[in-house]
C-alpha cells in the first residue's frame, strides 16, 4: 500500500491513529509480547506505506498511553501493562476487540467500587440545581424503562445517571471517570448486564440521597447498588 493511496482517503489525518492502532492490537493480543523490540523505522513504513513522519507520530501516541518505549539509538520497546493508561478512552477503544472481556470488567468494576460511592457523596453535598434537575429527568427515564421493561432505555438512562453524577461531585478529577465509564459501558455493553432486570430500587436509595443533600447515605446507597450481581457491570454475559 503506498503513501499516495492513503493521501486521497478520508482517513489521511487520523493516519497515524490507524497505524498506532494496528500496532496495538499486536500488544494487547501478545503478538508483541512485552519487552520485545519493534521491527525498525524502515521496515514499518514499508509495511504501512507511510512516510517516517507519519509513521513517528503513530510511535508518540502508543507511548503516550504507556504502551511502549523508545531509547535512542537502541529501540522502542514494549511496556509492560503496569505502565498502559488504563483511563485513556482511546486505548480502552482498542482493548475491546482484543481484551477478554469478563476479566477486564471484573477489574474496571473493583476500581469502580472505590471510587464511585464516594462520587455519590460529593454529588448529594456539591451537585447545582441544574445538575440535581437533569439526574431527576435521568432518574424518571430509569423509572419509566424499568416499569416498560424496556432494556435499551434503560441503557441509556442509567449511564446518563452515573455519569452525572461524576460530572456534579464538583472535582475535576472524578470528572475523567465519568468519561471513561461510558467508553468501558458501550464497548463492552453486550458483557455488562442481563438484560430485563432493573435495579430501580437501588437505584431510588441513591438519588433520593443526593435529592437530600445526605452524603453518608449517598455513600452507603452506592456501595449497596455496586455489591447488587446484576448492575451496570454485571460479569454475567447478556
Amino acid at each position: 500500500m503506498s503513501e499516495e493511496i492513503f493521501s486521497f482517503t478520508p482517513m489521511t489525518y487520523r493516519l497515524n491513529v490507524y497505524i498506532a492502532q494496528q500496532i496495538a492490537s499486536q500488544i494487547i493480543g501478545g503478538q508483541l509480547p512485552v519487552g520485545s523490540k519493534l521491527p525498525n523505522e524502515l521496515d514499518l513504513c514499508k509495511k504501512f506505506g507511510v512516510s517516517r513522519t507519519a509513521l513517528r507520530e503513530s510511535i508518540k501516541l502508543l507511548a503516550s498511553k504507556g504502551l511502549i518505549t523508545s531509547k535512542p539509538k537502541v529501540g522502542t520497546f514494549v511496556q509492560p501493562r503496569k505502565y498502559w493508561q488504563f483511563l485513556d478512552s482511546q486505548l480502552l477503544e482498542w482493548l475491546k476487540d482484543s481484551e477478554d472481556p469478563q476479566h477486564f470488567l471484573q477489574q474496571f468494576l473493583g476500581l469502580r467500587k472505590s471510587i464511585e460511592p464516594a462520587a455519590c457523596a460529593f454529588s448529594a453535598q456539591f451537585a447545582s440545581d441544574k445538575q440535581r434537575e437533569e439526574l431527576t429527568q435521568h432518574f424518571n427515564a430509569m423509572t419509566k424503562a424499568s416499569k416498560d421493561k424496556d432494556a435499551d432505555a434503560w441503557t441509556k438512562a442509567d449511564l446518563n445517571f452515573h455519569s452525572l453524577i461524576f460530572q456534579s461531585t464538583s472535582n475535576y478529577f472524578f470528572t475523567p471517570f465519568g468519561n471513561v465509564l461510558t467508553t468501558v459501558y458501550q464497548c463492552f455493553f453486550n458483557h455488562t448486564s442481563i438484560r430485563g432486570h432493573f435495579c430501580i430500587q437501588e437505584h431510588k436509595a441513591v438519588y433520593q440521597a443526593i435529592m437530600d443533600k445526605e452524603p453518608e447515605n449517598a455513600r452507603l446507597a452506592s456501595n449497596i447498588l455496586l455489591k447488587n450481581n446484576h448492575e451496570l457491570l454485571s460479569l454475567n454475559p447478556a
